[in-house]
């Protein structure tokens, strides 16, 4: 119960921080963390299925998540990453469609589960709530037309090289699960041997540097070049 009660008050926290909710006084942020639920997902568990009506937003307080998109003869393309902090599934609890993605754990994963019903409640009372959350749709709609523009203009080192560039930890990445061969060319829409070869000839230009543990970059104006953007 004791621990039950601290993690309500961690997202009782971190709800205070969280944009869309910038206004929502402290009550009803209270009351929308005690209706949420708390859920701990092994590696390679399934969070939520393509095709699922999944009526809860999601928060992820730790790990990491991939969204995946299947088309009908079994090809699984890798949309997007989801990282510790952020807020997802949109569509599900405000729209009532089934969902159009597989969320997947790349490790173990701690995630919140916030009610649509809650949800609703505090949406009727601050209806500035429901503006920033279709704000914050938007914005990942923008993205996905980037990632799609990418796929079909870029060539497999630019999209790398922008992936790298675009990465919240500078020029030092930790290699995550989502980092390794495998994962990076699902992301990227290409096979790992592709894949090798344009980290080979990044790497033979002296724009970066991979190991096992990290992915250094070494000439960050260099690469920039090779996504293609200047």
């Amino acid at each position: 119960m004791l621990h039950c009660f601290m993690q309500t008050d961690i997202l009782f926290k971190r709800l205070q921080s969280f944009e869309f909710l910038r206004g929502v006084d402290d009550t009803t942020l209270l009351g929308l963390s005690q209706q949420a639920q708390w859920k701990i997902f092994a590696p390679n568990a399934v969070v939520f299925w393509e095709g699922d009506v999944e009526s809860n937003l999601y928060y992820l307080q730790y790990g990491s998540l991939k969204v995946m998109k299947s088309a009908p003869d079994g090809r699984k393309q890798a949309l997007r990453f989801i990282s510790t902090g952020e807020v997802f599934n949109e569509i599900g609890a405000l729209a009532r469609r089934p969902n159009p993605v597989t969320a997947i754990a790349l490790e173990e994963s701690g995630l919140w589960l916030i009610p649509r019903r809650a949800l609703e409640e505090v949406i009727m009372a601050h209806p500035q709530t429901a503006l920033r959350i279709i704000a914050n749709m938007a914005d990942k709609v923008i993205e996905l037309v980037a990632y799609a523009s990418d796929l079909s203009l870029k060539t497999v080192e630019a999209r790398l090289a922008k992936l790298l560039l675009d990465q919240p930890e500078g020029d030092v990445i930790t290699r995550r699960r989502w980092t390794n061969q495998t994962e990076l060319a699902a992301h990227l829409g290409t096979v790992p041997d592709v894949l090798s070869r344009a980290i080979r000839d990044l790497t033979k230009s002296g724009l970066i540097e991979m190991d096992k543990q990290q992915i250094r970059i070494i000439d960050r104006a260099g690469l920039s070049k090779r996504t293609g953007l200047e």
